[in-house]
């Protein structure tokens, strides 16, 4: 069975509704609710005082009417009563100022206070409802750091200074790792350690670094503490806590995935769409949910939330079309979810988000939403037998959370070198190619793939690991300003591109950001970034023709190992990776996706996001019908062929 339904607030209405929306989700086809994620003031009104008769009942009523729960522990959101009665728990910024409660996430991750809070409010869920007959899942917390990543505080400064004495274990070790011997940085005591806050320039970068470091792993810890809590006294039951792996880079989601793969533990992600460009939304759905799979090793994960139509924190709300709802649902089911939640099942009222869109709109049942909502239920019913299956990707995408933040901070070459929107670039120059992609870091197993694509690496410690899927015949391409620093952010010694110099068979001398495009002599034109480079042992594939490093190569290739120097126009990106690839061609605006079960049932999962009818040769029967399929795919269509 595939999970269909959303988040459900009934804190947020009278009562007297509550039945009526057990029917609707009836009619809806909706089977799992996440329910509480932000009701901490509702279920604990005052410190140590648990009101959990309405949950009882909102329990009770949910599984009366076959809808299973995913519990939260409501601890995203901690209620006005705790901030006030300890506001040490508030963050304070970097320039020291602290912040006030009146929104969600606003307590510092190290907070002693906090967690304690948090943890009793999760015992206390778990001990009443771990044998609920409704209950089908935990769910801790809610988008860990999406809005509110680092405290600077003094408690943190003193869980800081705790973590780096576990990781360095000396004030020399820091110092080198650090390089502190630029600007008379050097500590002589480890009180004198302390956040990145402002100061009258810029930070030490390794500072920074390894403070983003730091910081993922406090948001960690306080979910691990309420997991391990759950575990206990709920055991069997799985836990989740939904990521946002399409926009939130402030966490080392590799080091989440682990803890959330396993028995009893599931990915979750929430994913929505940025910007109004309808051509692009597709290719940013599938790298969350790429990067969703991967972080659980390829097994089956869930798309925890995303939106029916609009949302409200964009400039401009704008709906989606008419069946991009459905669409970009069963993408994700395509890319490995077990099913399609949404945020939220019915509508605000009030509040900050009560222009966002629901299952249930304000519009009602008379609306496009509606009907898209009853539908896409309906195809999740008649796809139950795709749960378990395993997406195919026999492509990857280097993804390393601290190579990208090092190589975002401060006192770069160019500001134009982003990290994680270049990886998200390639990522969606395969998915025009018709090519799903797995996400992979640097330092894994790769042989599985038969390209491997590096877009931003700039830190690196070791090649060891693409080294080897070379040598064994793999064909990897890396992208520029890559392999340059070691995992401190310290420059590798001479010659660069470092840690990739041999593999490649390149030297770097000098970098040249150019003031606007490039041309290569083979046509191709890249823009944002050039290098003056000499090949020791690659091939020259292509020169520059003109810019700063004219006559220079720009392209070049040892064995199957391949180096773009330049940024190519997304156009040009597509055409070299075609020739590597040599992909099944699709036509254009068609999304084609393989789910496939351990004993080889397959299932080819077709999503036409242009407007026009397109012609897919392919065999089956199309579950969504029951009918043989003819290979006609109608402008916005769907299908999902059990493959003969």
């Amino acid at each position: 069975m595939l999970s269909y339904g959303g988040d459900y607030n009934p804190e947020q209405w009278p009562e007297s509704v509550w039945a009526d929306d057990v029917a609707l989700m009836r009619e809806a086809g909706v089977n799992l609710v996440t329910v509480g994620v932000f009701a901490w003031a509702w279920l604990e009104p005052a410190e140590g005082r648990y009101a959990f008769d309405r949950l009882d009942r909102i329990m009770d009523g949910l599984h009366a009417g076959g809808v299973a729960v995913d519990l939260a522990t409501a601890t995203a959101s901690p209620p006005a009563w705790l901030s006030h009665a300890y506001p040490q728990i508030l963050p304070v910024d970097a320039d020291g100022r602290r912040l006030t409660y009146g929104s969600r996430q606003t307590f510092c991750p190290s907070s002693p206070v906090y967690r304690q809070a948090a943890t009793r409010l999760a015992e206390q869920l778990a001990r009443r409802y771990h044998d609920h007959p409704a209950l089908a899942m935990w769910h801790v917390h809610n988008e860990y750091a999406c809005h509110n990543a680092h405290c600077y505080c003094d408690v943190t400064a003193g869980a800081f200074r705790d973590w780096l004495h576990t990781r360095y274990g000396d004030l020399d070790a820091l110092n080198e790792a650090w390089g502190t011997s630029f600007w008379s940085q050097t500590y002589t005591d480890w009180a004198q350690v302390q956040p990145p806050r402002a100061t009258s320039t810029s930070s030490n970068p390794a500072q920074l670094l390894d403070f983003k470091r730091f910081s993922s792993d406090e948001h960690l810890t306080n979910f691990t503490a309420e997991r391990d809590l759950l575990h206990k006294l709920s055991p069997g039951v799985p836990i989740t806590t939904n990521l946002m792996t399409g926009a939130c880079f402030n966490l080392d989601y590799w080091a989440w995935g682990r803890e959330l793969t396993g028995p009893d533990r599931l990915v979750s992600n929430d994913h929505y769409l940025v910007g109004t460009d309808s051509r692009e939304a597709p290719a940013q759905s599938a790298f969350a949910a790429d990067l969703s799979r991967s972080l659980g090793g390829g097994a089956p994960w869930l798309l925890m939330e995303h939106s029916t139509s609009a949302v409200n924190w964009q400039p401009r709300n704008h709906a989606k079309a008419p069946g991009q709802l459905i669409r970009e649902s069963l993408g994700n089911v395509a890319r490995g979810s077990d099913g399609a939640m949404f945020f939220q099942w019915r509508a605000s009222r009030a509040g900050s988000e009560k222009w966002h869109s629901a299952m249930l709109p304000h519009a009602g049942t008379r609306s496009k939403i509606w009907r898209e909502v009853v539908q896409l239920g309906d195809h999740l019913r008649r796809l139950a037998e795709v749960a378990g299956s395993r997406t195919v990707a026999d492509v990857a995408v280097l993804l390393d959370y601290p190579s990208g933040w090092a190589q975002e901070a401060p006192n770069q070459p160019s500001t134009d070198m982003d990290a994680f929107g270049e990886i998200m670039r390639w990522h969606a120059a395969l998915w025009r190619l018709g090519v799903t992609a797995d996400l992979a870091h640097p330092g894994a197993d790769l042989s599985g793939y038969r390209l491997v694509v590096a877009p931003a690496l700039y830190m690196l410690p070791s090649a060891a690991a693409l080294q080897s899927y070379v040598d064994g015949g793999g064909t990897l391409v890396v992208g520029p300003y890559s392999g340059l620093v070691d995992e401190h952010d310290r420059v590798h010694p001479a010659p660069l591109p470092g840690a990739l110099a041999e593999l490649l068979g390149i030297r770097v001398e000098e970098f040249y950001p150019p003031n606007g495009f490039v041309t290569l002599d083979d046509g191709g034109t890249g823009y944002a970034w050039t290098e003056a480079i000499e090949a020791e042992g690659a091939k020259v594939v292509a020169r520059y023709a003109d810019g700063p490093v004219a006559g220079g190569p720009a392209i070049t290739r040892r064995g199957t190992a391949w180096y773009l120097s330049t940024r190519l126009f997304d156009d040009v990106l597509g055409e070299f990776l075609s020739t590597l690839l040599d992909p099944k061609l699709v036509p254009d605006g068609v999304e084609a996706v393989r789910r496939r079960h351990a004993d080889g049932r397959s299932y080819l999962f077709l999503m036409n996001h242009s407007d026009a009818a397109a012609q897919v040769d392919a065999a089956g029967v199309d579950l969504l019908t029951g009918a043989a399929w003819d290979g006609r795919l109608p402008a916005g269509g769907v299908a999902v062929l059990r493959e003969e």
